[in-house]
């Protein structure tokens, strides 16, 4: 057997394979930093999503005027070229949706006006365009799968209240606008998570922006990744009431059943961006009338804390948030995307800054010196 590194671990677990200034885990302390600012800062000081977009981008947090104009940029640009928009009404509706935004993004980049051009400005215009209009074509195809017409965007609305106004054709309400706004921050980035990391290996050949995002769609499908909260919410409505789950949840760990939305690669306490959708589940639910599914949850958070040492992470609430204000299930990992572009462009903005070919190495487990027979003999 030959070894490539001294230290082979499954998953690249622990393994530091860059360097950024755009977001740090610390998992010790249960603290996600975005640049320097600690994300409970963020969302308790009531800032926009688009402050976070642009703190991500530029390393700082912007003026008034800066803030004014990057809303500009990114509100002029949120419809959709005219054949992407053909796309959508031409691709079969009965399909995952991230499939189809997989697609929508790569074929919106044969579109787009700086295609071809790598420079360091063009992509800063890619960017914009990217984080404007991923929301409408998520938003735009679960219309056209419901048999209904597209809402052109409005460029007045924070792109939380846009999102819900293209998924409605009506402007949310305060809460929805307000408890929104604080899940796209802090679904915003992590550091390098598993799409993420995909968007720097893509940007890691020079190859261009459109491509680079296109691969981190694809590996935010995966239910270990992006598909959690789907999986969070399908299995509370499976226990479907608050006299099943402790029977529920018990059977589950005799059968040794994967409980989604629990345990973390690098927190080793709570993850912070739970304590806040914890509070956004229970208020939604509140607002809705029924607390029954943030009730559920609660309980087999308990459970599973209590029987395997576990908190539960991002996925665990968002699940039971996003259901109480109306959003189909399969629409949760496109809206993590539709706030996660935000950091894939700014780690592929850092890739190009300062470029390196990422080519780890493998340990090889097989054979080595095999003696070849002709075929004739075999």
């Amino acid at each position: 057997m030959t070894t490539a590194t001294d230290g082979f671990k499954a998953g690249l677990e622990d393994v530091v394979a860059n360097t950024s200034g755009i977001c740090f885990v610390d998992g010790h302390e249960g603290r996600l930093v975005y640049r320097g600012y600690n994300i409970n800062d963020l969302v308790n000081g009531g800032a926009a999503f688009e402050e976070v977009v642009y703190l991500l981008w530029y390393g700082d947090l912007p003026t008034l005027a800066q803030l004014n104009t990057f809303k500009e940029n990114l509100s002029k640009e949120r419809s959709l070229h005219p054949e992407v928009l053909n796309f959508l009404r031409s691709a079969p509706k009965n399909v995952d949706p991230m499939e189809i935004l997989r697609t929508a993004v790569s074929y919106a980049g044969l579109y787009d006006p700086d295609n071809g051009d790598e420079s360091r400005e063009a992509n800063f215009r890619k960017a914009v365009r990217l984080v404007a209009q991923i929301p409408t074509m998520a938003a735009t195809f679960e219309r056209l799968s419901k048999g209904l017409e597209p809402v052109t965007p409005d460029t007045s609305l924070s792109m939380a209240a846009n999102f819900f106004y293209l998924l409605n054709g009506e402007k949310p309400s305060e809460f929805a606008e307000r408890g929104f706004n604080t899940a796209l921050i802090l679904h915003a980035d992590h550091e390098l998570n598993a799409s993420t990391f995909s968007a720097r290996v893509t940007a890691g050949t020079l190859s261009d922006m459109y491509s680079a995002i296109t691969s981190a769609v694809g590996t935010l499908r995966g239910p270990l990744h992006g598909g959690a909260n789907e999986q969070v919410m399908k299995m509370l409505l499976e226990i479907g009431s608050m006299d099943h789950v402790e029977s529920w949840i018990e059977n589950a760990l005799v059968e040794k059943k994967k409980i989604m939305g629990f345990g973390h690669r690098v927190y080793k306490t709570e993850d912070p961006r739970a304590t806040h959708l914890r509070k956004l589940s229970r208020q939604a639910g509140e607002l809705a009338g029924t607390t029954q599914w943030y009730d559920m949850s609660e309980v087999v958070e308990k459970k599973i804390l209590e029987k395997k040492g576990l908190h539960c992470n991002v996925d665990f609430y968002s699940g039971s948030f996003y259901y109480a204000l109306g959003v189909p299930i399969h629409l949760y990992t496109p809206i993590f995307a539709v706030s996660r572009i935000s950091g894939w462009t700014a780690h592929v903005l850092e890739q190009y800054e300062n470029n390196r070919l990422i080519r780890p190495r493998a340990e090889y487990t097989g054979p080595t010196h095999l003696e070849y027979k002709p075929l004739a003999i075999r």
